[in-house]
């Protein structure tokens, strides 16, 4: 007898385990409880109606396969939902970030060349100034000369 009440506590914490990770994202998830809920609320609607109605109407009962739907739709939302968890948004939301900036930074580089000029300045050094002077004398004056 004791170990009949072994497997069965063994089989009840096993299924502890497997349900732990479903009702963790259902107490962390709001859009989860959200679905569940709508999905309840519209099946009981959906029940209310067609337990009071008789089977030939319930074929063109537009309110009641309206309220089936929306059940259909919120169980599927919060079954996938179950399935296939999403991923940290905050991450995603960083990159996004990240690449608009880094897009602004290249028009405002690409457009303004008084930017263009100080970004290449901090990071080549200043541009030295210089004027050119010929050491030989233009090839018009050496003829006027000669006459």
């Amino acid at each position: 007898m004791a170990s009949k009440k072994k497997a069965a506590r063994a089989k009840a914490e096993s299924a502890a385990e497997t349900a732990r990770p479903y009702v963790q994202r259902l107490i962390e998830d709001e859009e989860l409880r959200d679905n569940l809920r709508e999905a309840y609320e519209a099946g009981r609607d959906a029940y209310s109606r067609a337990s009071g109605s008789k089977p030939a109407e319930l074929l063109d009962d537009k309110k009641l396969q309206k309220d089936l739907k929306t059940a259909s739709d919120s169980l599927r939302a919060a079954s996938d939902a179950l399935r296939h968890p999403e991923k940290q948004k905050s991450s995603h939301g960083f990159a996004k970030l990240v690449l608009l900036v880094l897009v602004g930074a290249i028009l405002a580089l690409a457009l303004s060349e008084d930017l263009r000029k100080a970004v290449l300045d901090q990071l080549f050094g200043a541009e030295e100034e210089f004027e050119y002077t010929s050491a030989t004398a233009p090839a018009g004056d050496q003829t006027a000369t000669t006459t």
